[in-house]
Order: structure tokens, then sequence, then C-alpha cells
């Protein structure tokens, strides 16, 4: 069964990126304009087979490939507090914090909150793809008054 990956990126995360797309169960982006890294997004594997504990970001340069890579962990950013609270589950019993794809009812992101995810990664993204610099116009010089001729200087 499929992790329905574009539902998770497009209800769960609403990730504010320049250009970006789902393929497969992973996001491709083009955060920043003219720059040629990419970020690619896709679910972080347990070692148990079709179940993720998080997601995995990949910055991508075209000639060098992957730069740098970080994971974000389900139970670090309370993706799933509410869902496992309702399910009784807690740190370390089976299938806390995870979501897994072999189940036949639909995504298992019932009840998700993608709060901490979408501000990680917007962080992530910050750092490596800076807002374009702001020109600002030059500064003014500070107007600096001028001493008049025969007058007395001032005391302090």
């Amino acid at each position: 069964m499929s992790l329905h990956a574009q539902q998770f990126f497009d209800d769960i995360l609403q990730l504010p990126l320049h250009q970006h797309a789902v393929v497969g169960d992973a996001l491709y982006a083009a955060p920043q304009p003219n720059s040629p890294l990419r970020l690619r997004i896709d679910f972080a594997p347990t070692i148990t087979r079709g179940e993720y504990n998080g997601l995995r970001l990949r910055v991508i340069h075209p000639e060098q490939g992957e730069v740098d890579t970080a994971l974000l962990r389900f139970s670090e950013h309370g993706t799933f507090e509410r869902r496992d609270a309702a399910r009784a589950l807690v740190a370390g019993m089976d299938g806390y914090a995870v979501i897994r794809d072999w189940h036949s009812s639909g995504p298992d992101w019932d009840r998700a909150d993608g709060t901490g995810l979408r501000a990680a990664i917007e962080q992530y993204v910050h750092l490596w793809f800076p807002p374009p610099a702001v020109s600002r116009p030059p500064a003014r010089p500070v107007a600096q008054s001028t001493p008049t001729p025969g007058a007395s200087p001032r005391t302090r």
C-alpha cells in the first residue's frame, strides 16, 4: 500500500516552498530560485519493513550529490501525540510515533499535528536556502552641527 505521501505533505505539513513536487514517496523542492541546490524530503524507515519514524531531509547538488542530511523524528516534534494518546500508546510501545504503510484503512496519520515538523523543516530550509539579501539604499550621513564663527563653546 502507498504511504499517500502527497496527502501527507499537502494536508499535514503544508510547507511554503517555492517550487516543489511529490514524486512517489518523496517531496522534491527548489526552495531558492536560481540555486543549484535541491531539497528532498522522504520518510525515514525503521528496521521494520514499511514502518517510518520520521522524515529525512537531504540537500542535493546536481554535480556534488548529497551535501547534507537531517533526520526529524515524529516523536521529537509531537507529530502523533494526539493519535497515540487516543490509542493509549506511550514511548517504547509498538506503534508509538511511527507510521506504517501496511494498513488497509488508509493513511496512518489520523490526528497528526505537523506544526513541530513544519517549523523544523522551515529552519533547515532557511539555513541551506537563505532568502536573498534585500538591497538597501545607502545610509545617509547624519547631519553634524557646524560651529558658528565667534560663538563661545558650550560647557557641560
